[in-house]
């Protein structure tokens, strides 16, 4: 088979990583707003504050706005699969269309149960309408575990046998749950609730430091970034540990691209963990890094005198771009270690004062919080992705083998890129304009 022009393949893939990273931050509010509005509710159960019900039900309406926005998003991407990468989907869509059913029947219940609980403010007890929106928050969350079982398989496929280069013996469940399955689904889940969480914190701690609307508007937002802090911040050091559990399933299935991550390219023992530091593919060395002896070693397999394969013990054309996966990779790390810092700040004051920090600026490191998290979740699928390349499925297809030789790709992609940007403005928009309905009125429209 011929392999696709150089200027297609790009157009293919800059086109498949801007639509999916769009629709990775909705598809994390998907997951995280209905626990959000769930713990609002339940707050309103106990309290009888109607407050809080107002909370809960303003922010069911921006999930409302968001769910619709990320099922376009959604349905572009799963047309982008067969129209972008046909040679991918013909060959193995076999093995892990399994769990591509499994994702739509999650995303069918979701959409019916957000029919209920939206319906159904004013219409069912409040006990019933609670219950309506946990099925909104299980269902989410397994439409974005199946999705993730697909790309732990293209990170580490099994699940079947080739004969002639053909599939055969298809097992899907043993693809389902594939050895990069649990750590990816964790890793995922996690940054969907720390993204909705600290993401909300944020749009209320950036209303707090502008001050004004009353003592009622003042305590709305308090409680309103309290719950997503609650959310958000416990997670972080939890991040931590679900990382480094990834990062040893790399290790085990992907060295080349754990190589990669921290630009290492000799093979060593006792291989130092870098912070910091441009790598030099034509020099085969990282220049300006702060480097931390045999802690890469320890991090991957567990004993400081590991030997750690570099990137030079791999032929060159299986080498992905070292330097966008090693800066992905230090952001998200970094990132992940500051909001670390702000959980054990948030927690050490609220176990001895029982409240939050007070300052303006805590209220600043609060809305930082919120864009920093989207950062690393972008950063750690730039990670993911590009580190995986040349590859499609690791080991079996590349991705230029992967792509359509259809011509024009560069002006889809400037169209995907077009409508997109529209899309992403007119749901900021009316974001907005929910923002903006003051507590009063809303209030009254409710009742």
């Amino acid at each position: 088979m011929q392999l696709a022009a150089d200027g297609g393949l790009m157009a293919a893939r800059v086109q498949m990583g801007f639509t999916l990273g769009f629709h990775i931050v909705l598809a994390s509010l998907w997951v995280g707003l209905p626990v959000l509005c769930l713990l609002a509710e339940w707050r309103f159960l106990k309290t009888g504050d109607p407050l809080w019900r107002l909370l809960a039900r303003r922010w069911s309406k921006a999930f409302a706005l968001l769910f619709a926005v990320g099922a376009v998003s959604g349905t572009v991407l799963s047309f982008e699969l067969g129209l972008l990468w046909p040679e991918f989907m013909a060959r193995w869509g076999a093995v892990f269309g399994v769990a591509f059913t499994l994702e739509g029947f999650a995303f069918f219940i979701e959409a019916i149960f957000v029919g209920i609980y939206l319906y159904g403010w004013d219409r069912l007890s409040p006990r019933a309408h609670w219950w309506s929106g946990v099925p909104v928050a299980l269902s989410g969350a397994a439409s974005a575990a199946f999705v993730m079982t697909v790309n732990a398989w293209m990170n580490a496929p099994r699940g079947f046998d080739l004969r002639d280069g053909v599939v055969v013996d298809v097992r899907p469940l043993e693809a389902l749950w594939n050895p990069a399955s649990g750590a990816m689904i964790a890793h995922m889940l996690v940054a969907a609730y720390m993204v909705t969480g600290l993401g909300v914190a944020a749009v209320y701690a950036f209303y707090l430091l502008r001050g004004g609307g009353g003592e009622r508007e003042a305590t709305y937002r308090r409680r309103a970034m309290l719950l997503g802090l609650a959310l958000g911040l416990p997670l972080a050091p939890l991040q931590g540990a679900v990382g480094h559990w990834a990062g040893q399933v790399v290790a085990e299935t992907q060295p080349v691209k754990l190589a990669a991550m921290e630009a290492q390219f000799e093979t060593v023992r006792g291989a130092p963990a870098r912070i910091g530091g441009i790598p030099d593919e034509e020099a085969r060395e990282t220049r300006y890094a702060l480097e931390i002896p045999g802690l890469f070693s320890l991090l991957a397999y567990g004993d400081f005198d590991a030997e750690v394969r570099g990137l030079n013990a791999f032929p060159r054309e299986d080498h992905p771009p070292v330097a966008p996966v090693h800066f992905g990779f230090q952001a998200m790390v970094g990132i992940g270690t500051a909001l670390i810092g702000l959980a054990l700040w948030t927690g050490v004051v609220l176990a001895r004062r029982r409240r939050l920090p007070a300052g303006r600026f805590y209220l600043r490191c609060v809305v930082a919080s919120g864009p920093l998290t989207v950062v690393a979740l972008l950063a750690g699928w730039v990670t993911t992705e590009v580190g995986r390349q040349p590859w499609v499925v690791q080991g079996y297809m590349r991705t230029a083998e992967a792509v359509t030789d259809a011509p024009g790709l560069v002006w889809t992609l400037l169209g995907a890129v077009a409508i997109y940007g529209v899309l992403g403005a007119g749901a900021l928009s009316v974001l907005r304009l929910l923002a903006k309905v003051p507590l009063a009125g809303e209030a009254a429209d409710a009742a």
